[in-house]
Order: C-alpha cells, then structure tokens, then sequence
C-alpha cells in the first residue's frame, strides 16, 4: 500500500521550529534572565557509598558573592509528597531525599547546594566546603555481580529498604497468566532444538545536547512559583512542585519554551531540580541551576546496564515452540521513577512480531551504589537487543540462515488479529512485510555471495538483521491528551496542547493535522505548548505517542471546529451545511463558486454577531478535545545493516544500514526518517562507542566527552529507508515511531559484527563492541551457546 498524501499531511513540510533553531533564536532556559538571580552549584560526594562524618559550610558563607550555602537539615524535613503523575502515589520508590543526609549512597549525589552572584563563585564557594567521609564498602554489580548484589543483606544500598532486590517478577506479564507454566517446561523436554544464551547490555546515557536546567523564583506576594524549566513535561514538574513545597497546582506557572532534546531524561523533575524549587520556595528568591555536561554524565541519570538469559525451543523445521526469558537489571541508587525497572515491559514485548508458543518470563532489579536509572527511548529495548540476537544465535546453533528462521517464525497478515504470547493483540501490524521489504533493499541474496567471495581475500563482511514491533501506551494519563483550538477573529487558528516538544517537530506535524483537517493555510496555524498557564493538563511528550495521541486528539478537535465553522457559514450563506467545502481558510457553496465566505468572516458572525444564529450554535469559535486512545497502539520494522571489520585493528566500518518501517499514515516523511536516523545514530553510539563505567569501588571513569565516546556524522552512513503504509484504526490512521530507531538498531548492529566474526566462531552476545573488544573476540573461545 502506497501513502495518500494531502495538500500537508503526508507532506514533507518545513519544519516550523527551524527557522529560530538553525540561526541560534531558540529560547532555551538558560536563556531566561530574571534579575537578581541568584546561581545554584552543587557539593556531590566523591564516594560511591560511606558516612558524613564531618560537614562545614563556614569558609563557603565567607566567599564574596555567596549569598546561602544549604544543606540537608535546611531543606530534607519541608518536603511534603514526592510522587509522580505517570507512576502514582501508591507506586513502591526508594528513600528520597533532596541532599544527602548522614550518608552517601552513589558518586555525584548532592549534599550540599552554594547560592550566589554567578555560578563561577558558587563553584568557588563549592570547594571551600570541608566535609568528611567515613568510606563504606559500595554495592555494585561490577564488583560482586547480580547475584552477590541480590544476596547480600549485610551492606545494603537503603537500609530502609531492607533488600538490595528492588523488584522480582516470577512468571509471564500478560494478564490472566498464570506465574509458572508447566507446559513450557515440557516443550523444552522434548523439542528438537533447545538454544540457551545470555545477552548482555553496557550502561549509557541519553546524552541530550542540552543538560538539564531550570529557573525557579517564588513570589510571596502573589503566592506564585514560576518555573522555567527544560522538560519534556511542564505539567509534571508543576504537580510535582505543588506536591513538594505544599501548595495547589494553580499556584505553579511552569513553563518550558525550547528543549535541546531528552530522550527520557527529562520526563520527570530530577532530584537537584526539586532542590532548587524547595529552595526558592523557603528563601523566596530567584534560583537557576543548569548542569554542566561532568554532572550529566555522572548524575543526570544513566540507562541499560542489564542482561537476558534466553532459552529457545523449536521444532525439526525451526518453528519456535516456547521461550523462557530472565531478566536482571541494575537500577542504581535513585531511580527516576518508582523503582526505575522496565522489567515489565520487557517481558511484556519480548515476543515482539514472532509467535513464541509456551512462555514464561522472569525478572529481578537491584540497587547498587550507581547514579540511578532515568528512561532512555525504548527504555525496554532489551527485549529487541536480546531477542533479535537470539534469533541469530539460535538460528546458526540449528543451522539454518538468519533470515530464513525470521521467515519462519514472523507473524504473517493472515493469522490477524494476532495474540501473543503475553496477551497483547496485534491488528494491523506488517513485520513480515518489513522483513521482505528490508531483505529486498539490502540485497541480502546477493550479499551472502559477495561475502563468501570477500572472506577469500581476508575481508571480514557481515550482516544482520532486527525486526520488532514498536509500543505505544495509551493508559493512565497517557493515553487522555487534550487538544484545545480556537479561531480568533482574524481567522487566524490558536491551538494548544499539553505536549512538550524536545526535538520532534511537534510544532510542524500537529500543525500539518489542524490545517488539513481544518481546511487552513498552515501559516495561519498558531501552535502553543510548554505553557502550563494556557495550555490543558497533559503528560507531556514521551512514549512515542506524538502522532497517534496528540495528533488523533487534534485532529478530532479540528473535525469539531470545523462543524461549526461550516454551522455559521451555512446560516450566513443561507445553505445546507451538507453542502459547503472550506479551503485555505474560505467557505464556498459547492457548485456556486459565488457564494463564500472568509474564516475570519466566520468569525466575526460567531464573536460579534451571534445573535443571527439560531440557539443550537454557541457563541465563539473553539473547541476542545481530548482524546481516550487505546491501551497499546503499535507500530513495526526491520533493519538492516551491513559492516566490514578490521581483524588486526578491530575496527567496525558501517557500510550500509537500511530501514523498512511501518508507522501507518505519515504526517510528514521527513520527520518520520528524521526520527529514524537519530535513533539509529543513538544505537550506533551505543553499541561502538558510548560506555559509561565504574571501577570496582564505585568511582566513573568516563566523566567527560574525552572517556565517554560519541558517534559524529563520520561514523554514520547514508541510510535508507522503505515505508509501509497500514494506517491503524485511530484517528488519522496514524502510529507511534519515535523511538524504533533506538530500540531495534543495536541489534540489526551485534548481528552484523558476529556475523562477519562467524569464521573464528567468535561469541558475540555483550556491548559494546570497540576496537579491543573485537580483537579479544577474534582472539577468544568458540562460541558456547548450548545446544541440544
């Protein structure tokens, strides 16, 4: 199936947002000034985990330009409620604190907070602080492994906690499932083939351009705090502001104009941004705080660090016949949310777009004296990186082509509406369609014979593949977004969401929707969010819900605006509603090209002279709606990659990397492959480059861009990309695609690598894979995936 494009969507309008972003206009946080600010600088424990012995802030008060120095016994015991919209109040969480109080508990963690004229005499008031440590034996998975972490109930992260072990979940996460499954315990006694491997995922960092940020001042007078604050939700940070100092929402104005990307990490006040709000609340003052990019990288949040253990059945053909997964994940020390796990969504998508038969999954999460876990795009993307690996590995383990098993085993149209293993329901998914159309593009028959040709001249080629299907969630407050639209009297349109754009083009494609819709010039559409004070409650931007949430809610309210608008008209122009047409913004009657009216015109008759019309139109010209989108909405694709390693240095070249994508009716192509690329680009960096590590006590290694690696435009191939079109059954047949690129390129990556490492029957099944990784695996043992 072929897109339909209209006069804008399925268009590849310019994006809005570039005009001011490429010439350097945005108006980002630290842009914002407010006089008299006073800059926040943080003290952070340089120990992984130890006892405050010893804590003077006297020579830091004494430092000219210091205004305050606050610690834990100024600011800890004013905390009201710290909860989160998304999670709820009743969600299990760790001890919070907003600075370290008697105790440390990860490198980077904030004890203490130096407020003054400038942030360079705030770092200077910094390092006059004398504090002591008592030093502790640190909690970490890369000393004592997920077991002896899990097991050990002597030296525990939070002792409140009681148990190292954040979260255990036994058995499969569909609903209605039992927590053990005896019938897969037989297939696996009985199947031809038994495959069992570990997958093992490095920790990395969402890394946004801009870190994070915010400007927070508290006006006694008019008892209102005004945010500004660089988030991916304003109204999450305006809940949990409320909460937190103990005044209503109403009382909170946050607002967030331009925001330089964050993946996740900025779904949620961090902790230091609590700090500052509490601050300026108790001092009534003006506060900023931007984090430095060290900060970032050693306290802004960290992400994956996990492993999968998968055990695979299939039959004589290769047809699978049941999976048993576990899962371990190390959260740190204070997760951004709840218990920071992602556990049940992996087990939940880890079927993905294959028929799994029996299944049962299992997962444990531990604390460890680490920064904690924030949501990284696709935040359960081990159940991509550790299936699609599988698939490869169980396929050479029984002998058959990588591609071929996937053919085998991938959900085909005809067995829609489709019921996976966990219960989820697939209905107008395609992903053996992308497989075909991804195998078609790359030439992957006529790769392996250039392949086999390149290994007799010592060149080492590979390919891999990964295919998967893409969630979006549509439950809670995620699922109920609102768009609010207005057309004022010049007929200009006003729209209004509670999204909070980070680099997805929000202000383009939903404008692209309202003025298609509408029947509008799209320079005539006015686009607002970030803006708690007009816009109506929303969760924000994240989940890949963009276009088929807000975008079906926008759509929807322009179907509403324009009912009426044509209600108004049909009374002016003295005809059938049934019978008019708008277009860039004017009314005509069909067949009496005549008879027309402008949409300001309209608005003129609904503002001013209302009292033409009969009772059963309102007054005014605006709408609003919001949205109940379905619990799960989902989108597929397959990738493909191709790369050459070096065998004497070991380094991997990315020759080709294709994509095949099915994200139903596209607002606009170009932001569609633009999502694509930047997650491809984050897969690449994650898998080659990008490592965060500890060393055995607890102290990062990687603090600055000179340790923690990223790919540039030089390490990126041209990528390709094929659209299939199945537009889903929401509004505007549209579906989610923002974080596919992230969640499935590390894999089609590892792939490619072990399959140009197949002639040393290298065992590829960790991250990442730089130079000297590749040279051990060279250099190593077989592979010693099991085989039965």
């Amino acid at each position: 199936m072929t897109a339909v494009a209209g006069r804008y969507v399925g268009q590849s309008v310019k994006r809005r947002e570039d005009a001011r972003l490429v010439t350097g206009h945005g108006r980002f946080v630290e842009d914002v000034a407010w006089p008299g600010t006073l800059h926040v600088a943080f003290l952070r424990s340089p120990i992984a985990r130890g006892r405050i012995v010893n804590l003077d802030v006297s020579a830091a008060l004494a430092v000219p330009g210091v205004h305050s120095v606050l610690t834990a016994a100024d600011l800890n015991e004013h905390a009201r409620e710290w909860w989160q919209n998304m999670i709820g109040k009743d969600a299990p969480m760790p001890p919070k604190r907003l600075l370290a109080e008697h105790d440390v508990r990860f490198v980077g963690e904030a004890i203490a907070m130096v407020l003054a004229t400038s942030r360079y005499v705030a770092e200077d008031g910094v390092e006059l602080i004398d504090v002591d440590f008592e030093a502790e034996t640190p909690v970490l998975v890369e000393r004592a492994g997920f077991e002896g972490v899990a097991a050990d109930d002597a030296n525990l992260v939070h002792p409140e906690w009681g148990s190292n072990v954040a979260q255990a979940l036994p058995g499969p996460m569909g609903p209605g499932m039992p927590l053990d499954n005896p019938a897969l315990e037989a297939v696996l006694a009985s199947a031809a083939h038994v495959v069992t491997e570990t997958f093992t995922q490095h920790r990395y960092l969402c890394v946004p351009m801009e870190s994070q940020g915010i400007n927070v001042r508290w006006d006694r007078h008019r008892e209102r705090l005004e945010i500004v604050s660089a988030t991916q939700s304003p109204h999450e940070v305006r809940s949990c502001a409320a909460r937190l100092i103990g005044i209503n929402d109403s009382q909170v104005h946050v607002v967030a104009d331009d925001v330089g990307g964050g993946f996740g990490q900025k779904m949620f006040p961090a902790t230091e941004e609590l700090a500052v709000i509490m601050a300026a609340y108790r001092l009534g003052a003006a506060l900023r705080w931007i984090e430095d990019r060290n900060e970032n990288l050693i306290a802004g949040g960290h992400a994956r660090n996990e492993d999968l253990t998968m055990t695979v059945a299939t039959d004589e053909s290769g047809k699978i016949l049941g999976v048993r997964a576990h899962h371990r994940e190390d959260i740190g020390a204070f997760p951004a949310y709840a218990v920071g796990s992602s556990a049940s969504s992996v087990g939940m998508y880890l079927p993905g777009p294959y028929g799994f038969g029996e299944y049962f999954f299992s997962s444990e999460a531990v604390f460890t004296n680490t920064c904690g876990r924030v949501a990284y795009r696709g935040p359960w993307m081990m159940e991509s990186v550790a299936r699609e690996q599988m698939m490869d590995v169980t396929a050479l383990a029984i002998g058959m082509d990588p591609l071929e098993f996937r053919r085998r085993n991938v959900v085909t149209p005809d067995q829609l509406p489709f019921t996976t293993s966990t219960g989820l329901v697939y209905e107008t998914v395609t992903p053996q369609a992308t497989l075909e159309q991804a195998a078609e593009m790359v030439g992957y028959d006529a790769f392996r014979a250039e392949q086999a040709e390149a290994r007799t001249h010592g060149r080492l080629l590979g390919i891999g593949l990964s295919s998967y299907i893409e969630p979006s969630v549509g439950f809670g407050i995620m699922g109920a977004e609102q768009v609010d639209l207005r057309i004022d009297y010049d007929g200009s349109v006003v729209a209004t969401t509670g999204s909070g754009s980070h680099g997805q083009s929000v202000e383009t494609t939903l404008s692209q929707v309202i003025a298609e819709t509408l029947g509008v010039d799209i320079d005539k559409v006015v686009f607002t969010q970030g803006d708690t004070a007009v816009a109506p409650f929303g969760s924000g931007t994240g989940g890949s819900r963009t276009a088929a949430v807000y975008g079906g809610a926008a759509r929807e309210a322009s179907v509403l605006l324009r009912n009426k608008v044509l209600a108004i008209a049909a009374e002016v122009l003295e005809a059938s509603s049934d019978d008019l047409d708008m277009d860039l913004g004017v009314v005509a009657v069909r067949g009496n090209p005549g008879a027309t009216i402008s949409l300001a015109d309209v608005a003129a008759v609904a503002y001013a002279g209302y009292t033409i019309l009969p009772e059963s139109i309102e007054p005014g010209l605006d709408v609003s709606f919001r949205i109940r989108a379905p619990m799960f909405m989902f989108s597929n694709a397959t990738h493909a990659a191709v790369v050459e390693v070096d065998p004497v240095t070991g380094a991997v070249k990315v020759l080709r990397y294709l994509v095949s994508e099915d994200c139903g009716n596209m607002i606009n192509p170009m932001v569609v492959e633009g999502q694509i690329a930047g997650g491809v680009v984050q897969g690449i960096g994650g898998v080659f480059y990008e490592n965060f590590v500890y060393d055995a006590d607890g102290n990062p290694l990687t603090t600055t861009f000179l340790d923690y690696l990223l790919p540039t435009a030089a390490e990126v191939p041209t990528i390709e990309y094929g659209h299939i079109v199945t537009p889903s059954p929401t509004p505007g047949g549209f579906k989610p695609i923002g974080e596919g690129g992230a969640i499935n390129s590390p894999a089609a990556l590892i792939n490619a690598v072990r399959d140009a490492l197949t002639p040393f029957g290298a065992r590829v099944v960790s991250q990442p894979l730089g130079p000297q990784q590749i040279v051990d695996l060279i250099k190593g043992p077989a592979s010693s995936a099991e085989s039965i």
